[in-house]
């Protein structure tokens, strides 16, 4: 005999994440983050333990594939994607094209766009950039924000292409980087870019200590997506751009 049910027709708010296979930052950073009344559904993106141009690009044929992976039978109202230097590499509207290709949501974001649409809220054009990466993933990074309007003024690289040793860099080395950094008169703001840097304990006190906004990959995705799907106003915001709207 058939049991009886009834159907819930209240949803939560759904978001999707495409988290890469070997990044070990971007789902804490969503926990301390993204409020309890908002379901993150994450699916991961096959990735390569080391990052080079190549590596990068080979994700290309991968996105769609772990899209469509998301629950079919939930309604996402955003997705971001957790690549910083492939979105540089493959480009924002190709990756979010590979998204919706995979799964039915009206909007994608990825940090290339979100550090992007972050510095317009915040008004800032010189920018500083920390990357953990070597020199041909970072220069691309470097062209992608140029190419956005955003003049990279101030430049460093960990030089690491290992995805292991890269979520292992110490808080204390970023924080000392981009104090350093953000301290130069050539950038208005300091960005980290890397999903996979453990960024948000040192945020607001690179802040504090420079006078100046700070981002990295996963509070400017965090933060964009929470715009994009309608949850900013609840969203556990780390630094200054969360005091900002989106501007359309």
């Amino acid at each position: 005999m058939a049991l009886p049910y009834t159907l819930e027709t209240d949803r939560p708010l759904q978001v999707g994440v495409l988290a890469l296979q070997a990044d070990e930052s971007l789902e804490p950073d969503l926990r301390r983050m993204i409020p309890d009344d908002v379901e993150y559904l994450v699916s991961r993106v096959p990735s390569d333990v080391t990052v080079s141009r190549e590596t990068l690009r080979a994700m290309e044929g991968r996105i769609t594939g772990a899209a469509s992976l998301l629950p079919r039978g939930a309604e996402i109202a955003a997705v971001a994607y957790g690549c910083t230097s492939a979105s540089a590499e493959i480009g924002s509207e190709r990756v979010g094209a590979l998204v919706q290709a995979g799964v039915a949501t009206p909007y994608v974001t990825e940090p290339l766009s979100a550090v992007i649409a972050a510095c317009r809220a915040l008004q800032v054009t010189r920018i500083g950039v920390i990357s953990p990466y070597v020199e041909a993933v970072s220069d691309q990074l470097r062209h992608a924000l140029s190419e956005a309007g955003l003049k990279v003024t101030a430049f460093a690289s960990f030089e690491e292409a290992e995805e292991a040793r890269v979520v292992r860099i110490a808080p204390a080395s970023l924080e000392a980087a981009a104090v350093e950094m953000g301290r130069s008169e050539t950038c208005d703001a300091v960005f980290l870019s890397c999903t996979n840097l453990r960024t948000l304990d040192v945020i607001e006190v690179v802040e504090e200590r420079i006078g100046k906004p700070v981002l990295s990959s996963n509070q400017a995705l965090i933060w964009h997506l929470a715009q994009l799907a309608g949850f900013a106003d609840r969203v556990r915001g780390v630094g200054r751009v969360f005091a900002t709207t989106l501007a359309r």
